[in-house]
């Protein structure tokens, strides 16, 4: 199916307008009651890019969302985030009844200008996750983040003062910490899913390396392992680094040592050979890594075995 070129929404205001919303009472940051957006079914599908970024809760639609290559069917409550300038995806579904509730928070990155927090957003990478990774939180876990978002909006509606910057760039960061949280305690408690990935993960890269064209491919890039797994490059690293301590790129460079071993100890190529027949431009590349993996460079490991 082909998709249509996203809208492109600079401003909150303008988000506010496209959607019939009042005016924002802040330009820069906007708790919006999902609720009141109006959803009517279309057959068209809508693609929307925006400026700012998106935090939200999400329950009872009648569309399927998606972004990045992903899509996922809201019949549950999930939270998501979103970064300035990826694109978002509806696909209205014209027979179904739409009960949707929920809440977005809207902040244009010239809300965090001059605060720690535009330094450190970078490092929250579910920002970067897909919206089939979205974040499954217990009655608890809702219930506090909801709390710290009233607080938010309360805050921007009274009155303005000095101190009111300040109070809402601390409270996203605890709802950012929050988030980072309960997605560890997912990896965790949705764990034959993610053994399930882990299983996957060791196929490809068995598969991968067992083949012959590796001169032809190189080595597999992070990117290349998350598409084939169905899931973004981020949410991969994070998961795996939960469940074996090691990212993607480690777990790669894994599978290579184990393959190269394998070479040194069972056939006469030179290393040069080996390097090539692995994916490596340059020998020299090879052996760093190799020596930096196992304390031993491919001639040490070779000769142990003479």
């Amino acid at each position: 199916m082909k998709h249509p070129s996203p809208i492109r929404i600079k401003t909150i205001s303008e988000f506010h307008k496209y959607n019939g919303l009042p005016l924002p009472e802040h330009p820069l940051i906007s708790v919006i009651d999902y609720a009141k957006i109006p959803h009517h079914a279309e057959k068209e599908s809508v693609s929307a890019t925006f400026d700012f970024y998106t935090i939200a809760i999400k329950r009872g639609l009648n569309y399927r969302l998606g972004y990045g290559q992903q899509e996922y069917d809201f019949d549950e409550g999930v939270m998501f985030f979103m970064a300035p300038g990826q694109v978002l995806r509806v696909e209205m579904d014209e027979n179904a009844v739409s009960n949707h509730s929920g809440w977005l928070l809207l902040i244009h990155p010239d809300f965090l200008w001059n605060t720690i927090l535009a330094k450190t957003i970078n490092r929250y990478k579910f920002f970067d996750y897909s919206a089939n990774e979205s974040l499954f939180l217990s009655q608890k876990e809702e219930s506090i983040i909801n709390g710290i978002v009233e607080s938010i909006a309360q805050e921007y509606h009274s009155s303005i003062d000095k101190f009111s910057h300040d109070i809402i760039i601390a409270q996203l960061e605890v709802i950012l910490n929050y988030a980072e949280r309960f997605y560890q305690r997912q990896f965790l408690t949705r764990r034959k899913t993610s053994h399930k990935i882990l299983d996957s993960l060791e196929e490809i890269l068995k598969d991968y390396f067992d083949k012959e064209d590796l001169v032809k491919n190189g080595l597999p890039s992070v990117q290349k392992i998350a598409e084939k797994l169905n899931l973004s490059p981020n949410y991969l690293s994070e998961l795996l680094k939960v469940l074996t301590g090691q990212n993607t790129q480690q777990h790669i460079h894994e599978k290579l040592i184990e393959k190269a071993k394998e070479q040194l100890s069972t056939t006469e190529l030179s290393i040069s050979e080996i390097a090539y027949a692995l994916g490596f431009e340059h020998s020299q590349s090879f052996s760093k890594l190799f020596k930096s993996k196992t304390e031993l460079t491919p001639m040490e490991f070779r000769a142990s075995f003479n």
